[in-house]
């Protein structure tokens, strides 16, 4: 039966073949290991879109595609990424045109969607968690914030950049906007504040006593609280996935009492964290399903 290729480009680019919601044979992964771990960043637009293309040529050798998925960072419309902060050079770039050639299977033409890449790992953590059938939201935390929501819809869903703070002395958004949750939270903004350390040891030395240090721990908590709030009050209480490498910092018990400050109306009430562990499977899973979903929508 025909089967569906999903990709995750995010700090690299991932590809694999995925049937009933599960990874197929071997995924292709851009640069590989060992690679300059910073290669996105440092080659033109169009560039990124052919090494993706590439891969789904690779994938696709001799299959039947029902459809591409693509997991990708930043603002999309239309298949055309608007804006992307942490890749900033492939804004404008419409992806969806460089890959909708890519020569697949047996040459007939595959329908192609792009999605942003924290909605492609919620469609994944749905899948794989056999949560299909319900609403889900899901914060990555590495070095920008991401926010997925499954089911997908049309809309922007830029939660990452959701404002959280009026100090005006918070700017480090690598988006450039002032007091947004990835400006405390991100790892690049970690390290633009603490210019002599690392955000494990800022962490690490909270646990041991240092008050400068444990005031940005909880300023820290206090914006993923303040996110989730909005969230909940624009689209009521639900369970929120945390993920992502920065998602070992999390205490949960902070979390939940910051979080229970600001949402008092009852009907509001309710909602949990869980912690996941994602990967690049789960994001091809995802890629593929929000893909497949919109095809039979269309």
């Amino acid at each position: 039966m025909p089967r569906s290729i999903g990709v995750l480009a995010a700090e690299h680019i991932a590809v694999g073949l995925v049937e009933h919601h599960h990874v197929v044979g071997s995924v292709l992964v851009y640069p590989r290991q060992g690679e300059d771990p910073e290669a996105l960043q440092s080659i033109p637009a169009e560039a990124i879109g052919e090494r993706i293309r590439e891969q789904l040529e690779r994938v696709g050798q001799g299959q039947a595609i029902h459809v591409v998925g693509v997991g990708f960072p930043g603002v999309i419309r239309d298949g055309i990424i608007q804006e992307s902060p942490n890749l900033q050079q492939v804004k404008g770039l419409n992806l969806q045109a460089i890959l909708s050639s890519a020569s697949l299977g047996n040459g007939v033409s595959v329908p192609v969607r792009i999605f942003n890449d924290a909605d492609v790992m919620a469609a994944g953590i749905a899948a794989t968690q056999g949560q299909l059938d319900r609403f889900i939201r899901v914060w990555t935390l590495g070095n920008g914030i991401g926010f997925g929501r499954y089911p997908w819809t049309e809309g922007i869903w830029e939660g990452g950049h959701s404002v959280v703070t009026l100090d005006p002395k918070e700017h480090f958004c690598g988006c450039g906007g002032k007091g947004h949750l990835e400006g405390i939270m991100g790892q690049r903004a970690m390290r633009l504040r603490f210019w002599d350390m690392e955000p494990e040891e800022v962490f690490a030395s909270a646990k041991s006593g240092d008050a400068r240090c444990g005031a940005f721990v909880k300023l820290w908590h206090r914006a993923l609280a303040a996110a989730t709030a909005t969230s909940i009050h624009m689209d009521g209480p639900g369970k929120f996935f945390i993920a992502g490498p920065n998602a070992r910092f999390v205490d949960l018990g902070l979390l939940g009492m910051y979080l229970h400050e600001m949402v008092k109306m009852t009907p509001l009430q309710g909602s949990i964290y869980e912690m996941i562990s994602t990967s690049d499977e789960i994001g091809i899973i995802g890629a593929a399903v929000n893909a497949e979903q919109a095809i039979r929508t269309s």
